[in-house]
């Protein structure tokens, strides 16, 4: 058996209709079992800048993580703390970088990351970007966004009716690279073959409600180059108003800490 035979990935990222630039940011790796989707915000590229950042010091991070995990059978034993541990050293990394030269000022970056890694599947989140899993044909949100929105939800401010159509949609009271440190939340998944991962920036959900996404998730189940691509347009058909990005992993047979994939991972990174 062969890694992307384990995690079939798909991956569409697009500008929208209305902004001139996409300062959203994906990665993803079936070897690595890692994916991450990042939404830049700052003036000029800035967004662009915190967000790339994200991206691609976390996957070298977890990429250096798993090679060290050959030789240190101990070092896997905490996911969710590796975890952390990564993510705030992205965060020190881009507010460093935002101190430090003037035209990232003020930069900072949401994310939403998944590690399939010793038989889970581990998500990690700040700010307003979202995971949902498919299962089943149900549409279940793993995140709660941190934003001014869902706080005003929370505390039964505002219906949700009224919150599709709030000016706060987009204010997030968290992200990376605003302070020096960061609050991130992580959850463990148990994963079953069949299951559908997607990430999704802002700019999907804010155009579609949940209901709408998983229209689109049960009209369009085989191809998921197809579906990510119809993800990304109809939020586009819709307005567009935003970025949109989305990131989507099918698991395909049993992901074990014993034998096949996580041998084969561990044998491949040698």
């Amino acid at each position: 058996m062969s890694l992307h035979e384990v995690l079939d990935i798909a991956l569409c990222s697009d500008s929208g209709v209305v902004r001139a630039h996409n300062e959203d940011s994906v990665f993803a790796d079936a070897d690595l079992g890692l994916a991450i989707l990042a939404d830049g915000m700052g003036g000029y590229n800035a967004g662009e800048v915190a967000s790339g950042m994200a991206t691609s010091l976390l996957a070298t991070g977890f990429a250096r993580l798993l090679r060290q995990a050959e030789t240190d059978e101990k070092l896997l034993e905490n996911p969710e703390q590796l975890i952390e541990d990564e993510v705030r050293g992205s965060n020190a990394a881009i507010f460093n970088a935002s101190q430090t030269q003037a035209k990232y000022s003020g930069m900072g970056t949401t994310l939403v990351l998944a590690w399939f890694v010793v038989g889970r599947m581990y998500i990690a989140h700040v700010g307003d970007s979202r995971a949902y899993r498919w299962r089943d044909g149900k549409l279940v949100a793993l995140t709660r966004d941190h934003s001014l929105l869902q706080e005003q939800i929370d505390n039964g401010m505002i219906s949700l009716d009224e919150a599709r159509v709030s000016a706060n949609r987009n204010l997030v009271t968290r992200a990376l690279g605003i302070e020096p440190d960061v609050q991130v939340d992580i959850t463990a998944h148990v994963i079953r073959p069949g299951d559908l991962l997607l990430l999704c920036s802002d700019g999907l959900n804010d155009m579609l409600d949940d209901e709408q996404i998983a229209e689109v998730l049960e009209m369009h189940q085989g191809d998921l180059t197809q579906t990510a691509g119809q993800l990304v347009q109809t939020a586009n058909d819709l307005g567009g108003r935003d970025n949109v990005s989305v990131i989507l992993v099918r698991v395909l047979s049993e992901v074990s800490t014993q034998g096949g994939w996580w041998d084969k991972l561990l044998g491949k990174l040698k």
